[in-house]
């Protein structure tokens, strides 16, 4: 290969590119493409590249497919709701199916940042705020998107994001930077990506922000030392869009040149958009500061990838799958299957849900409740929204158009348009039962769409106030693409279902899940915050030497003219004790309790195994499936530890006045920590909690030596 040949392959550019993409495939001056989505296009790229070239090499097609290709599941913090990796990686595996039918082999997805503030519009595409559940939901996204062999025609690569630290962005604004400690990165925001690399996953890309001053495409420790190094990751690494340009923008780099200089000494392989590495590699090979030995450990990365994918034999794709494989019926029903598992249930007073015989007019209000785009949710190209069956359409599926009045009287979440509330009022007396669903249209969650406020927007708080008014039990379905702070609006309402964006099968999950056919097992993957002045708020922190025990005062309980003292001295706010929901919370019609926890014994060493028993109980009338989580804590260490860790989940399904005795295996090495660049076990007491949810747990303790 020439060296214009190799720097070519570490060129990506995009479908858009037109007459320059085709010109420079000719030359054998591009490696890889992104978002050609017509298999004919793509094919017609191609074969310039394979038939025209002097080296005939094929090139990638990559796509953000994030959660769905035509077929929409939930986005993936609706997914991790489920805490269900098996189905989670059969939506994976769906998509690639999908995409790959349009000649995509590259998604740029799992993208497994931690992110405990939802002010940062991207929490939507990751799995929340725990490391562990995020590792293992990643993986199995990642499992699912590259199949069990990357050269099957209807697998796409993968691709880890963002390498690393972009959930912790400052304020939660996109793009801004993080300031995250060494072993706080090692032990919470790498994680992810650690399990990822050990599942197979064939590319990463580096992430936008600066980490205490450093661009992470041009981060030598975070991409060499630690991905490459320790790691021992032979995969491809690929920039974000422009961002090696972007090092310039940073103050990081004085021009494009040094910037291009920075990322390839830290082993960055793919130049997405930015042009630096065909403009500027040579100019630095020829002046000393680049090796040949640099340039060629990239293309082989990358021509390995390619082969990896059997593209050298298989370089074109099938022109008419696509029929046989959009919207499938099998995924059409796994799309229902992972939407129903996606759905909380935050409320039900006095068993206002599932509905009973008693229901049989309906009001059905609210901007989302037939917004079938809105529903498929961020990080949607290639969706069509015709496909999309929307609450209002499944609920006159289900009970008969005539026996559902609808008036939405809010055109979009952002209306402040409250003309039609006169009327809603009296069809209210009219119906059994009021249905409002609010909460985001599309647009305000995803990359760049960061919020100061988590309130719902318009008038939807005042919908929810004056339907209270009525008499008549009112059911709020939230459809977002973050946690509100709806604490107020959940206060006005009989019951609530949270449906984080729920995709193309959102309507027919959510009727299902009203009418009891789906008795809700969805949990919190993310801390709901009461309100956005106690963001960050998570629930796996650490203790401080001044915890807060609940006894504290509170605003309210201050006396006028009380003298000037420290109110308890413990760590709170005078106005918020709490959460407004913890991490793993969600409700069941099955009424599930938890007895008797016991480990096998006492003290622990070596490579142990914790024998973890206890009695879980469905005492109520209704088949259900309950969540189980087991979390940890290190007393005492060199490091102080996080209150709870989660380390184990599992989804037990129970029949009606069920009991059961479960039993869970966990290997001590799941103990440990990083401390530095070193991961350990140390010796000392830990408690371990069993429940279902990260607050309301059995405890009991034991030593490790």
């Amino acid at each position: 290969m020439t060296l214009d040949e190799k720097i070519g392959q570490l060129n990506q550019m995009h479908y858009e590119d037109g007459a320059f993409l085709e010109e420079n495939a000719r030359k054998g001056l591009v490696g890889t493409v992104m978002s050609i989505t017509n298999p004919i296009d793509f094919n017609r790229i191609q074969r310039i590249a394979v038939e025209e070239s002097r080296l005939g090499i094929p090139l990638i097609n990559a796509r953000d497919v994030i959660h769905g290709f035509k077929t929409i599941f939930p986005i993936p913090l609706g997914q991790a709701c489920s805490f269900d990796p098996d189905l989670v990686e059969q939506a994976a595996r769906i998509s690639a199916i999908e995409a790959a039918a349009a000649g995509i082999r590259w998604t740029f997805a799992p993208m497994v940042d931690i992110s405990q503030d939802p002010r940062w519009g991207r929490i939507a595409e990751g799995c929340g705020e725990d490391p562990y559940l995020t590792s293992t939901l990643g993986a199995s996204m990642v499992r699912g998107f590259q199949g069990n062999d990357l050269k099957d025609p209807s697998s796409i690569a993968a691709c880890a994001k963002h390498f690393a630290g972009y959930g912790a962005s400052e304020s939660g604004k996109d793009y801004n930077s993080t300031f995250i400690a060494p072993n706080r990165f090692r032990n919470i925001y790498l994680r992810p990506f650690h399990s990822c690399v050990n599942n197979g996953v064939a590319t990463i890309m580096t992430s936008f922000n600066d980490n205490d001053g450093i661009p992470s495409t041009g981060n030598k420790w975070l991409v060499k030392n630690i991905l490459r190094d320790e790691w021992g990751y032979e995969g491809v690494v690929v920039t974000d869009w422009n961002a090696i340009n972007e090092m310039v923008t940073h103050g990081y780099c004085e021009d494009i040149r040094s910037a291009t200089l920075k990322a390839i000494d830290a082993s960055v392989d793919i130049d997405m958009m930015s042009r630096a590495y065909i403009g500027y590699i040579k100019e630095l090979i020829d002046d000393g500061l680049i090796d040949i030995n640099q340039i060629d450990d990239a293309v082989r990365r990358i021509l390995l990838l390619k082969h990896s994918l059997g593209l050298f034999e298989s370089p074109y794709c099938d022109e008419t799958l696509k029929s046989s494989v959009f919207y499938a019926p099998e995924h059409i029903r796994t799309a229902q299957k992972l939407a129903e598992e996606s759905i909380v249930l935050l409320k039900n007073d006095a068993t206002t849900l599932p509905f009973n015989s008693e229901i049989k007019k309906i009001l059905v209000t609210g901007p989302l409740a037939d917004a079938p785009y809105e529903q498929l949710g961020t990080w949607v190209f290639d969706g069509d929204a015709k496909h999309s069956i929307t609450p209002l359409t499944a609920l006159k599926d289900e009970f008969g158009a005539e026996n559902i009045i609808f008036e939405p009287v809010l055109e979009y979440s952002r209306d402040t348009n409250l003309d039609r509330l006169k009327q809603i009022k009296e069809k209210a007396a009219e119906a059994d039962i009021i249905l409002a669903f609010v909460g985001e249209e599309s647009i305000l969650s995803g990359e760049a769409h960061s919020m100061a406020s988590l309130s719902l927007q318009g008038a939807q708080s005042q919908l929810i106030k004056e339907l209270s008014q009525t008499g008549k039990p009112v059911v709020m379905i939230v459809m977002a693409g973050r946690p509100l702070t709806i604490g107020d609006e959940i206060a006005l309402s009989s019951a609530v279902l949270y449906s984080f964006a729920p995709g193309t099968m959102g309507g027919p999950a959510i009727v299902s899940t009203l009418i009891g056919k789906n008795n809700p097992s969805g949990k919190l993957p993310v801390t709901f915050p009461m309100t956005v002045g106690q963001i960050p708020i998570y629930y796996n922190h650490n203790n401080t030497g001044r915890p807060a025990d609940g006894s504290e005062v509170t605003i309210n309980d201050i006396s006028v003219g009380t003298s000037q003292t420290s109110l308890g001295n413990k760590s709170y706010y005078l106005d918020f004790k709490e959460c407004l929901y913890p991490f793993g919370f969600g409700m069941s019609y099955s009424d599930f309790s938890y007895s008797d926890l016991c480990l096998d014994k006492s003290e622990y060493q070596g490579n142990d195994s914790i024998i973890i028993s206890f009695n879980l109980k469905n005492s109520s009338e209704v088949p259900g499936t309950e969540v189980v989580q087991v979390y940890i804590r290190d007393i005492h260490a060199s490091l102080t530890r996080p209150v709870k860790e989660l380390i184990h989940f599992e989804r037990i399904a129970m029949d009606a006045n069920d009991s059961k005795r479960i039993s869970f295996s966990i290997p001590v090495n799941k103990l440990g920590y990083w401390l530095g660049n070193k991961y350990m076990t140390e010796p000392g007491k830990f408690d371990i909690f069993v429940g279902g949810n990260s607050e309301d747990c059995m405890k009991t303790s034991f030593q490790y030596n």
